[in-house]
């Protein structure tokens, strides 16, 4: 499926959860009260507005993004009977102010990882295909998300809208989000990409840009869990030795880490094994870096296209 096609199928889908109990069928409410218990809140008294509700609120946000948030609970029919048939607005405003953001982080991150284990995806090697990548998100240009977020800028100053920066985590053929981090705009990508590494399924490779070259962060992304390999596009200025060959193009190498990735990561290793796999297509030479060292089970002629899925995020 392409984006197009995803993205049209979200717009069909969207248009049939207009009620709770539709809503109920794409998130259990099992894992809402979960990620509600992790956030430390609760309904302490029974509210017309209750939390569950609230979170619905948000989620039809996405899914009816024309409508105004009081327009939207009421559509959805989520208050608790009482003498009045409609929100009012300041009650919605109160009611998303007690919800807060966590509660609604734990929630996404639940449910992404029970809709991850309950589909079957498509595999390479017995590897699922993610990626990671960064994007930046424009806000409304109020004091305080200039102050919370920041935004960037040229020779003249700030830039015109505060700017958020998200670093998402992507299973690449299915297009499911698995996990994502936001964070002020002048936030590293890697730093945001490493609040990733606990939430990564094992079994998968995860694909990366060149931007996120980092020996701590990738030794740390193999090493936490099981099967959890990685694929970069190998730096111009790639310093490196050769432990082994199988060919010109297939090398097992030992890469030596900094003493600031050492600081970082107190766990990494003084040197890291990894595999360089050179390819030429249409003339074009390529060269990927891996933690894939096994040869017979990951066959070097297949993992530099492989790095064309990459773009599905």
């Amino acid at each position: 499926m392409n984006i197009e096609q995803a993205l049209q199928a979200t717009l069909e889908e969207s248009s049939r959860y207009h009620t709770f109990e539709k809503l109920s069928e794409i998130l259990d409410p099992e894992i809402i009260e979960q990620g509600f218990q992790q956030a430390g809140i609760a309904t302490v008294r029974k509210r017309r507005l209750p939390l569950e509700a609230v979170l619905w609120s948000v989620i039809g946000m996405a899914l009816f993004r024309k409508e105004s948030v009081w327009n939207i609970a009421n559509k959805l029919d989520i208050m608790l009977p009482g003498k009045n048939q409609l929100v009012a607005p300041s009650a919605m405003v109160q009611a998303r102010q007690r919800l807060g953001d966590d509660s609604v982080k734990h929630v996404f991150n639940k449910s992404a990882q029970s809709m991850y284990k309950q589909q079957s995806f498509e595999t390479w090697n017995g590897l699922n295909l993610l990626a990671v990548d960064g994007v930046v998100w424009r806000t409304a240009d109020t004091p305080d998300n200039r102050k919370a977020f920041s935004s960037g800028s040229n020779q003249y100053g700030d830039t015109a809208f505060p700017q958020i920066r998200m670093v998402c985590h992507m299973e690449l053929t299915s297009h499911q989000l698995l996990s994502s981090e936001f964070d002020n705009y002048k936030t590293n990508e890697m730093k945001l990409a490493e609040r990733l590494i606990e939430r990564t399924p094992d079994n998968s490779l995860t694909m990366f840009d060149k931007g996120y070259y980092s020996l701590g962060l990738l030794n740390h992304w193999h090493q936490t869990g099981e099967m959890r390999h990685w694929l970069i596009p190998a730096r111009p200025d790639l310093q490196y030795e050769i432990i082994s060959s199988a060919g010109k193009n297939d090398h097992i190498i030992e890469l030596k880490t900094t003493k600031h990735a050492q600081k970082n990561f107190p766990d990494v290793p003084e040197t890291i094994k990894a595999r360089l796999i050179s390819k030429t297509i249409k003339g074009k030479s390529y060269r990927i870096l891996t933690s894939m060292t096994d040869r017979l089970r990951y066959p070097g002629n297949e993992i530099v296209e492989l790095y064309c899925h990459r773009w599905e995020i």
